[in-house]
């Protein structure tokens, strides 16, 4: 899988071939990827592939979840110039999109861990870059939560429009998904949360509630059903995460660490 996307990406990049390879000879050539300013990388697993089908021989020096200041070198790399220079923009780019989700991610991360809880990621990715994009938020320092609908059930304000029986349908939902896949339950209220509890889910979300309210989805939690996972989402920023990790929740899910990374500044310069 991430040598067709690493292949498409060059594809899409060098088009019906680099013209600038039709004017010289290659010759041998070394460059460097520089930062330009701080961050935490991600996409090393994805550049070894591509360096692997273009004879690139690389150097990191720095590693997927290895933290960056400006000025450091990343990698440094070895090629015939016209591989090094056909390459520079999907390397460029790989390394950039990932870098700048695990950037955010673990500035996300660093609030919750003193806490305990853990931190998700959403499906809120872009079209076809799922897998990629939740992997550089596991370099970042989350946990990935559903990769798809076939992961687990979650039942969602939409699905909930067409039960008429919450209990029932988890009843009979046990009996035909897999027996490891749990079932999650979106709630907006205490009210909700209660009845989801109540009709036997494993994880009950907590979903654009207030602190103050999740902390009461906690208390009861605690109090009655302590085996049931409770999960807070809903707009939760940099700003807010850690009032939402003071509640006692399991775990904390934005999607703010994909759709809101701001891309770092990297750069390759040829020695």
């Amino acid at each position: 899988m991430i040598k067709d996307f690493v292949k498409a990406a060059l594809d899409e990049d060098v088009g019906r071939g680099d013209l600038y390879a039709l004017v010289e000879p290659a010759v041998p050539a070394s460059a460097k990827i520089i930062a330009k300013s701080d961050g935490v990388v991600a996409g090393e697993k994805y550049i070894n592939v591509l360096a692997e089908m273009e004879n690139i021989t690389l150097e990191w020096h720095k590693r997927d979840t290895e933290r960056f200041i400006k000025g450091e070198i990343l990698l440094s790399m070895r090629a015939d110039s016209h591989a090094l220079l056909r390459c520079e923009r999907t390397i460029l780019d790989i390394l950039l999109h990932a870098s700048s989700i695990a950037t955010l991610t673990s500035k996300f991360a660093d609030i919750v861990k003193p806490y305990g809880v853990k931190l998700l990621d959403t499906r809120k990715t872009r079209p076809q870059l799922r897998v990629f994009e939740k992997y550089a938020t596991r370099k970042g320092g989350a946990i990935n939560h559903r990769m798809g609908l076939d992961d687990s059930l979650m039942i969602k304000d939409t699905h909930l429009k067409t039960i008429e029986n919450l209990s029932e349908y988890i009843e009979t939902a046990r009996t035909k998904i897999p027996f490891t896949a749990k079932i999650e339950v979106e709630t907006e209220t205490f009210a909700a949360a209660k009845e989801a509890m109540k009709a036997s889910c494993d994880i009950v979300m907590c979903d654009n509630m207030t602190p103050e309210e999740v902390k009461e989805v906690v208390e009861y939690r605690n109090e009655h059903y302590p085996h049931i996972l409770l999960e807070a989402s809903g707009n939760i920023s940099l700003a807010t995460i850690e009032s939402y990790a003071k509640t006692g929740v399991d775990a904390i899910s934005s999607g703010s660490m994909i759709h809101q990374a701001n891309w770092i500044d990297l750069s390759m310069k040829m020695d």
